[in-house]
């Protein structure tokens, strides 16, 4: 579907044409009418399928063509790199409307606490913010809310996940009860049910793709030992064939190691997680975005909150507990209709974690061969080469012989 079929404000329509977007996604398609509608609305939609466009550009509409602006929209997300990312296509997608935004997260500066109070003491048309420190503004009484007019939720199972529950239910206790609702989600436990039904208002169903990763990721497993992972590492990130490469690992501790070694290593690598302040975050994002750091490694917060076109490699060290975080992990790369790569690790330990990840997805993942020098693999691992035949004329089995612990 065409973006023009949607009528859209001509100067919101001309910033869309202005970025090279012609046609919608498929849940670009099913949300924008029914936001348009003023209905209430619950998504379920993967990362990477445009679901941002999806309820920024109805809304950014609407704003368009209102005369009368105040605080009219409050999105709310899981982490600052998320309303960072969203803030950004807010100011490309209204470039040449009139449209004002404003990000509300912690961590920041005196410098930038000021300037959040001044926008919010002028009004601003949107809010993105994270529950923490908005609620400190509501509780201060310097933001005021109560001519809003629509809500959206963000990766609202992610909020649920880090414990924002309680704040989410304060933060409505300061919003109009006439206003739309538009939830997001990647999945869609009994928990954001539950949540839905409190905030939304005999709302609309959309469903796309769930748990399914995109067609051009190449997926790929290797079954190995923990010592081994390393050098595999050293010989897979391979610059020339992968110009970016994002790791993911189970904790930050293993993070901060990981990329500790990997600098040692000679690769030009850093290590995201939360013990960093704001601005070296902020630096480092910058760094990856622009390919000077080709390396990043972080934990599963960062496969929410990245949006880095180009990512040409996932990596992941460790087998992520929940099936439902490798297709987001994996869903950083192959972005906007791009090829992409996905290699999992998988030691002995992590088979019935990813045996999990293949029955969600419903296929199985291909098992890649380790290179021989780096010694015997577990079960389960396909050995590329022919087996020598013994004297017998019977295949000879390689059987990995788990190590004492």
């Amino acid at each position: 579907m065409d973006f023009k079929d949607f009528n859209f404000n001509p100067d919101l329509l001309e910033g869309l044409l202005a970025m090279g977007f012609r046609n919608a996604t498929p849940i670009q398609e099913q949300a924008i009418p029914l936001i348009l509608a003023k209905k209430d609305l619950i998504a379920c939609a993967q990362t990477g399928t445009g679901k941002t466009g999806a309820y920024l550009l109805p809304i950014m509409n609407r704003i368009s063509n209102t005369a009368e602006r105040h605080n009219n929209t409050l999105i709310l997300a899981p982490t600052r790199e998320l309303a960072q990312q969203i803030d950004l296509q807010v100011e490309a997608l209204s470039y040449f409307t009139n449209i004002s935004s404003l990000t509300v997260y912690g961590g920041g500066d005196g410098i930038a606490y000021e300037q959040q109070k001044r926008s919010m003491r002028e009004g601003v048309d949107m809010i993105i913010a994270t529950p923490g420190r908005l609620i400190s503004h509501l509780s201060s009484g310097l933001l005021k809310l109560d001519q809003l007019e629509h809500l959206v939720l963000d990766e609202a199972d992610r909020m649920l996940d880090m414990g924002f529950y309680d704040d989410i239910m304060k933060i409505i206790s300061f919003l109009p009860h006439k206003r739309q609702t538009v939830l997001f989600s990647a999945t869609m436990p009994p928990k954001i049910r539950t949540l839905a039904a409190k905030l939304l208002h005999n709302p609309e169903q959309i469903s796309i793709s769930i748990s399914q990763p995109a067609e051009g990721i190449n997926q790929q497993a290797y079954f190995i030992q923990d010592s081994q992972k390393i050098k595999l590492l050293s010989k897979i990130l391979d610059p020339v064939v992968y110009p970016t490469a994002l790791i993911f690992a189970s904790t930050k501790d293993k993070v901060k190691a990981l990329g500790k070694v990997l600098r040692g290593l000679g690769f030009k690598a850093e290590a995201f997680h939360s013990d960093l302040g704001q601005k070296e975050r902020e630096a480092i994002l910058l760094e990856f975005k622009n390919k000077r750091v080709p390396v990043l490694i972080g934990t599963d917060v960062l496969s929410r909150g990245i949006d880095v076109e180009g990512i040409s490699l996932v990596i992941n060290f460790d087998v992520p507990h929940d099936p439902e975080d490798y297709v987001h992990r994996i869903g950083r790369t192959a972005r906007a209709a791009t090829k992409g790569t996905a290699i999992t690790l998988v030691n002995d330990k992590d088979k019935r974690k990813f045996a999990n990840i293949e029955k969600l997805i419903d296929k199985p993942i291909p098992r890649m061969a380790v290179p021989e020098e780096l010694g015997e693999s577990p079960e389960g691992q396909i050995i590329q080469d022919k087996p020598k035949k013994p004297h017998n004329g019977k295949p000879k089995r390689r059987i990995w012989k788990k190590k004492a612990e």
